[in-house]
This record gives C-alpha cells, structure tokens and sequence, in this order.
C-alpha cells in the first residue's frame, strides 16, 4: 500500500515541479512527439550552479522518457531528511553516490552499471556548484573521461544552463522568478587513443560554445590570465 501511495505522491510531485518550473524559469518541457530517437547510452553533462539544475536538464526533455533519465547526485545531500529522499529516489529516481572520494572506481561502475541497464544520466563534471561570479565554468573532474573509457560507445551531449544560479542562489530555498535558457550541443564521444587531458578539454569546450557569448569571452581572458 505504502508503495502505491508513494508512486502516487511521486508523480503529483513530479507534474507539480514541471508546472513550477515552467512558470519560475519560462522552460517548456518537450512534447511527447519531440525528439522521437530515445536517449540509450546516453550522458548529459552540464554546468551547475545550483540544487535546481538537474531539474532543468529533466524538465527539458521528452517527458516519456524521464523514468529513463537518471540525475546523479550526492547521497550526503540528498539522504539528508525524509523529504530530500524521497524527491531523489521516487520522484527522479536519482543515482545516489559517495562523492567524498572514497572510491572513486566504485562511482564509476555504479554510472557503468545504470548506462548498461538502458539508463541515460544527467552529471556535472566540475563536481561541485560554481559559485563564483568571476568564474564561468570549474576544471573538469576526471570522473567523466574514466565513465567515457569504460563506456566507449556511450554519447555525452553537453547541455549549458543559463541563469538558474540566480534562480536559486545557494542557501536559499525560495526560487526567485528569472528566466532561464537549456540548450543542447551535438554529442560527442572518446575517440581511439584519446587521451584524458584532451576528451575533458573537448567536452568542456563543447559545453562553454553553448554558453552566451559574453560568458565565453570571460572565459578565454581567465584563461589567457591563467596561461
């Protein structure tokens, strides 16, 4: 009984978010017709700013395929109250893992495992949220060269998100009204012999030209700043 009633309480939740994303963000979720190829192998990466960017990633695809589509996310967080939990786990069904750093080739296998189930995942690759205003986009963790290793066939389409960090800014847990844009790049996958440094280089310029032009120029001059 209990199990219903949460399958129940799961998908309110779920039509509720959508509906309240859409009138805080202005994002549409997809129509069921859009995007008729489902995702398979699939990885989207993105940057991350905030709790709510995984939601905006999830809202912004086919809603048919959201039971397939798993947002992975940090079990200290997300086991930290009842409520957390249950969004995480019955709501999106939400690959929980230890990103203390325990063990990292553990963290990778669970993702393995969940890409060989027919699962697609949503990860961002600077591991943590960025909130520094000077700064457009963390160095890439190695997690998403070693998860393209042991999945070579896997796709990994980078999805810019732009705005959500003002939406809900961190510690705060009222969204404030703002538009917010999701756009998707072209997918891209290791090539043969490519090596770490040069695959994390590549997704990360594929996720940054997807960003607004002023947000890449403040790029390139940290960058150069940097060099």
């Amino acid at each position: 009984m209990r199990s219903v009633f949460n399958k129940a309480l799961a998908w309110l939740v779920d039509q509720g978010l959508c509906l309240l994303v859409s009138f805080v963000t202005g994002i549409r979720p997809h129509a069921a017709g859009q995007m008729d190829v489902p995702p398979g192998k699939t990885v989207y990466f993105a940057n991350h700013g905030s709790h709510g960017d995984f939601v905006l990633v999830w809202v912004s695809l086919p809603r048919r395929w959201r039971k397939r589509v798993r947002p992975v996310a940090g079990a200290d967080y997300w086991l930290g109250s009842r409520l957390r939990r249950f969004i995480a786990q019955d709501v999106f069904n939400a690959l929980l893992i230890d990103r203390q750093g325990h063990d990292p080739q553990a963290v990778i296998g669970q993702m393995t495992e969940a890409l060989e189930a027919g699962d697609a995942l949503i990860i961002f690759p600077e591991g943590t949220r960025n909130t520094d205003e000077n700064t457009v986009l963390l160095p890439f963790k190695s997690g998403i060269y070693h998860l393209a290793q042991q999945n070579p066939q896997t796709e990994f389409v980078p999805v810019w998100i732009n705005n959500i960090n003002r939406v809900l800014p961190k510690g705060k847990f009222l969204p404030v009204p703002l538009l917010c844009d999701v756009s998707m790049g072209g997918a891209l996958s290791l090539e043969d012999n490519e090596d770490k440094h040069h695959f994390i280089q590549r997704s990360r310029q594929a996720l940054l030209a997807l960003a607004p032009p002023e947000q890449q120029a403040k790029d390139t001059a940290a960058q150069e700043a940097g060099a």
